[in-house]
């Protein structure tokens, strides 16, 4: 299935006010794993905490929902969350943690927990992992780069970036700068180029903006524990849900753009096969039983 296996998917935003003023779209993954922390549902979470540099991101343990809340909001470059999973275990005690990632950190938590080696007793104390939608990422210095480029603007004076409608949104307390999103293409992580993923498939909840409407998101959940959770947020009135449009801007946008995305690393992938370069899926013109194909 081009958007993973999934139990439900819908729109939903939190109906806290705070959150939906300081979060991203819907304020799904704040407003989730603030709800789970206050039920005890988990015991604190890894998040894309803030640094000593403005939009530079640090993978933070955030043990109280003003924790949370200090992380809300997406950040366009990469923080190592599944760095601070020992340290929130180990250091922290957490018995039940949370943790937000995107695509490629996803599945690098699900090989933690299938192959423990060096975190014994340290994976299977994820509780609750919220994947973020990504088409792609950037590394900080590019980050800066293009959005100065682009923008016209001073980095430092950036208050908010979104990715929305074909464009990048670049905000400042006196104006609102777009450009279009395929302008950015080059400047993404490396990585990003080979990644199949749009949905964080391997996720227990995964929720992101496309194919949602301004302030809403989508929202799929994907395991027990994922629909468990999400399911008594929304009992108790701190997430409302709408159905899903599945028109040109809803269900079908959403999955119009995880085929492109799989297409494309697709392409890349096949391309570097041919050239002997090693790449992290098999390539799909390969024969089963290929020596290479796993490298």
């Amino acid at each position: 299935m081009v958007l993973g296996t999934y139990k439900q998917i819908t729109l939903a935003r939190s109906t806290d006010k705070q959150i939906q003023k300081i979060s991203q779209d819907g304020g799904i993954a704040t407003g989730l794993l603030c709800f789970a922390l206050d039920e005890k549902l988990i015991d604190g979470a890894v998040v894309a905490g803030p640094s000593d540099e403005m939009w530079k991101p640090e993978p933070t343990v955030a043990m109280s929902s003003d924790d949370i809340l200090a992380a809300a909001g997406t950040k366009y470059t990469i923080s190592p969350n599944l760095w601070m999973v020992k340290e929130a275990v180990r250091q922290y005690g957490l018995e039940k943690a949370g943790i937000v990632t995107i695509p490629c950190q996803t599945m690098g938590l699900r090989k933690m927990q299938s192959y423990p080696i060096g975190v014994r007793f340290v994976a299977d104390k994820i509780a609750l992992d919220i994947g973020i939608f990504c088409t792609e990422n950037f590394p900080f210095e590019s980050l800066k780069t293009f959005i100065s480029a682009k923008a016209g603007v001073d980095f430092g004076l950036v208050e908010k970036m979104d990715i929305g409608k074909g464009k990048f949104w670049v905000h400042t307390a006196d104006d609102v700068i777009s450009f279009p999103i395929k302008e950015t293409h080059g400047y993404e992580q490396n990585g990003c180029k080979v990644c199949l993923d749009l949905v964080s498939e391997l996720s227990d909840v995964s929720t992101g903006s496309i194919g949602a409407p301004d302030d809403w998101s989508a929202v799929m959940t994907r395991t027990d524990a994922g629909e468990t959770i999400f399911s008594k947020a929304v009992d108790a009135g701190l997430i409302e849900t709408k159905a899903m449009d599945e028109g040109k801007f809803g269900l079908e946008m959403l999955t119009k753009l995880a085929t492109s995305k799989k297409e494309k690393a697709m392409k890349v992938i096949d391309e570097r096969k041919a050239m002997g370069l090693p790449v992290p899926f098999k390539a799909s013109n390969e024969k089963e039983g290929d020596p290479l194909a796993n490298v």
